[in-house]
């Protein structure tokens, strides 16, 4: 199987594995195939022992693998570089421990005979949310090893108190040893965990702060409203999947109403897509967006 095409029946998975439920002409559009196409890359996942449901109309949705399945290796064999591709769609199709009970199960047979085993193991995310809730659940100290920080531009361990995950598993919850700040660490971003032997000392000031459909954290809201294009508003929804839930059609854009608890999240998102986004409310994001021109496009 060359690898376009593997690719596009990888992301096919993805789409019916999501939480939002697509037809099958919108399949089409967004993998850039005809309909007939994709009727024939579902009937190829029943074939290898995908179970398949149709919930209504052209709308199919990826299930549970049934008991009796066929031998996947004798359909598809992934090399190295397909095996990392794989894995990193399932850590972005199952981020929780339902990695291991479901998705695992249902590709058991590429498991036992290809190199992707190699890459789904304690460098995935899955585990990693596994290591983090049992520290939580035993009020146990962790230890991020090796964690890629986006605002300090470093790599090193971090000691923490883990308590809770966000809605998706991208995030952590975790009290900071070395500041003393409750914060969210990116699920992503960390190399390892290691739960440590030491119980929790700041259980009392352990505290999940507000956050935004644009992943910042904060204490006070900024309520902002954005007029999007059909293009930004589908940047929006699969960047930040939270959004769908604050968005609503007008005429032929959709509104973006929500509040927001820092201001450098909704400023990148909105300066990547200039002229497709209309700042309806929002004086603080508008003189923010402003600066941050002047800053890095001025010259």
């Amino acid at each position: 199987m060359d690898q376009p095409k593997l690719e596009r029946m990888l992301r096919l998975m993805k789409y019916l594995s999501a939480n939002v439920n697509y037809t099958i002409p919108q399949l089409g559009r967004r993998l850039e195939m005809s309909p007939r196409t994709v009727y024939r890359y579902i009937d190829t996942f029943k074939s290898a022992g995908f179970a398949v449901t149709k919930l209504r109309g052209d709308v199919y949705k990826l299930v549970q693998m049934p008991s009796q399945t066929v031998d996947l290796d004798k359909l598809i064999y992934f090399s190295e570089e397909e095996a990392y591709l794989v894995n990193s769609l399932i850590d972005q199709l199952v981020p929780t421990n339902s990695l291991k009970s479901g998705l695992k199960e249902k590709l058991s047979a590429i498991y036992r005979s290809t190199s992707i085993a190699d890459f789904v193991g304690e460098r995935s995310n899955a585990a990693h949310v596994e290591a983090l809730g049992k520290a939580a659940q035993d009020k146990l100290q962790a230890a991020l090893r090796g964690y890629e920080s986006g605002s300090s531009h470093t790599i090193r361990d971090r000691f923490v108190e883990p308590f809770g995950f966000t809605s998706d598993y991208a995030d952590v919850w975790a009290f900071d040893l070395e500041d003393g700040r409750n914060k969210t660490f990116k699920i992503s971003r960390i190399g390892s965990v290691e739960i440590l032997e030491s119980p929790w000392t700041r259980e009392a000031e352990h505290h999940r702060s507000g956050m935004d459909v644009f992943r910042m954290t904060g204490e006070e809201p900024i309520h902002i409203v954005l007029r999007l294009s059909l293009m930004a508003k589908n940047l929006l929804e699969e960047e930040y999947p939270l959004s769908r839930r604050c968005t609503r059609k007008d005429g032929d854009s959709w509104i973006l109403e929500t509040d927001i608890y820092q201001l450098q999240g909704a400023t990148r998102f909105i300066s990547g897509l200039m002229g497709e986004i209309e700042i309806l409310e929002g004086d603080a994001l508008k003189a923010h967006l402003e600066e941050y021109g002047q800053k890095y496009f001025g010259k």
